[in-house]
C-alpha cells in the first residue's frame, strides 16, 4: 500500500444519494475494515460517542455532513418549524462529546448557513448545506497539508519523534495533523523514525497510528505509554508531536489522556513539544485549560475494553477521563495552517489570527 493510498484514505464522506453519511468504523481497526451508512440522528450520535468516528477535525467534518443529511429528512414545511427541529438535532449531536471544539464549531457554522438562507426555497437551503459541508471537508484537507509542511520544517533527516494517540488521516482528512509531517517526509525521501505510544485505554496509538504509519511505509516502533521515559532518557527522541482536541486562548492544549504526562517528561529531558492542529481547534472564547470541559468515559473501559476477560475485580473502582490538558508553558510551539505559533501564545495568536482574537 502506498503513502498516497494511506494518507488519502476516505474515513467520512457524503453518501451518493446525499441522504446518508458513510463512515469508516474506526473501532474495528486494524483487524477489520467496515464502512457504515448512517441516516438517523441516533446512529450519528452513537457513531461519535462510541468513537466509530473520532479525531476533532474528522468529527467536525462528519457533523457538517450529518446536519446536511438530517436537514433533508426534516419534513416541516415552514421555516420556523424546520429550524426548531434542525436546532434540536444540532444540539443533540453536539451532546455526544464535550471536549473537541470542532464539533460545536462546525455545527454553529452549518446553523449560520440555515439562517442565511431562511428566506429562500427549501431546495436552495438544503443545497447550501451540502455545499458548506463539502467546503468544510475541502478546507480541512488544505489545512492538513499546510500543517504537515510547517511541522516538517521542525525536523531534520534522521530525527526520532514520539507521538501520542492518533492524529493522522483517520482523525482528520488528508495527511493528518501531528502525523502529517511523517508522511510528507516519506514523500520527500527524508527518514523520520516515530515512537508510537499505545495510548491506553482505547489504544488509538496501537490500533490506528501504528497501522497508518506501517501501511504508509513510515519507520515506526510501538511502545507502551510507560516506556516513553526510557527512550527519552536514552537520547532516542528529538521531538514530541501530538494533536489537539481544543486549544485555549492562552495556549493550553487539551488532547488525549496521557499527552500532558508526555510533555512533562519531555520538559525534564529538554525535548521540544509541539501540538499540531487546524485553527478550527483553537477556542478563542476559552481563556485557559481550566475552562476546557473534560469528557469522562465509562470506567469499565479500563478493565474490559480490548480484553477477553476483565483485568481487575468487578468491585474495583476506576476513573476514566478521556483527555488531559498540557500547560502552555510546556510547549515549544503550536503548529497551525497559518504557521508555527511560539510563546507567548495569546500575544502571537493575536498576530496570526487577528480576526478571531479581536472579535
Amino acid at each position: 500500500m502506498s503513502v498516497e493510498a494511506v494518507t488519502h484514505a476516505v474515513n467520512v464522506r457524503l453518501g451518493d444519494d446525499e441522504r446518508s453519511v458513510v463512515v469508516l468504523d474506526q473501532t474495528l481497526l486494524p483487524n477489520e475494515t467496515k464502512y457504515l451508512t448512517l441516516t438517523t440522528a441516533e446512529s450519528m450520535w452513537e457513531a461519535i460517542f462510541s468513537l466509530r468516528v473520532r479525531g476533532a477535525p474528522c468529527i467536525g467534518i462528519f457533523a457538517a455532513y450529518a446536519m446536511a443529511v438530517l436537514a433533508k429528512a426534516t419534513p416541516e414545511p415552514d421555516f420556523d418549524g424546520f429550524y426548531r427541529e434542525y436546532s434540536r438535532l444540532s444540539e443533540y449531536l453536539n451532546s455526544s462529546r464535550p471536549t473537541a471544539v470542532n464539533l460545536g464549531c462546525m455545527l454553529k457554522r452549518m446553523d449560520g448557513v440555515v439562517l442565511a438562507h431562511r428566506n429562500e426555497p427549501r431546495e436552495a437551503l438544503l443545497a447550501a448545506l451540502i455545499a458548506e459541508a463539502k467546503a468544510i471537508h475541502e478546507e480541512d484537507m488544505a489545512m492538513c497539508r499546510k500543517i504537515s509542511e510547517y511541522g516538517l520544517s521542525l525536523l531534520k533527516d534522521g530525527d526520532n519523534v514520539i507521538t501520542h494517540c492518533n492524529a493522522g488521516p483517520l482523525a482528520t482528512s488528508r495527511y493528518g495533523t501531528a502525523q502529517g509531517p511523517f508522511y510528507l517526509a516519506k514523500e520527500k525521501g527524508m527518514h523520520i523514525h516515530v515512537w508510537v505510544d499505545e495510548t491506553r485505554p482505547l489504544l488509538q496509538g496501537a490500533r490506528l497510528t501504528s497501522y497508518e504509519l506501517t501501511k504508509a511505509g513510515v519507520d515506526c516502533t510501538l511502545i507502551c505509554d510507560n516506556m516513553a521515559n526510557i527512550v527519552m532518557k536514552q537520547g532516542k527522541v528529538q521531538a514530541v508531536f501530538f494533536g489537539c482536541d481544543r486549544i485555549a486562548r492562552n495556549g493550553d492544549v487539551a488532547n488525549k489522556i496521557g499527552s500532558s504526562g508526555l510533555a512533562v517528561l519531555a520538559h525534564y529531558y529538554g525535548i521540544p513539544v509541539y501540538s499540531l492542529g487546524p485553527s478550527t481547534t483553537i477556542d478563542f472564547d476559552c481563556p485557559d485549560g481550566d475552562h476546557i470541559p473534560i469528557e469522562e468515559r465509562n470506567p469499565e473501559e479500563i478493565k474490559t475494553l480490548h480484553y477477553a476477560k476483565s483485568m481487575a475485580l468487578p468491585e474495583v473502582q476506576c476513573y476514566n477521563p478521556a483527555f488531559d490538558v498540557t500547560d502552555h508553558t510546556l510547549l515549544a510551539g503550536i503548529v497551525t495552517e497559518r504557521g508555527i505559533v511560539r510563546p507567548p501564545f495569546a500575544e502571537n495568536f493575536a498576530k496570526l489570527f487577528p480576526e478571531a482574537m479581536n472579535k
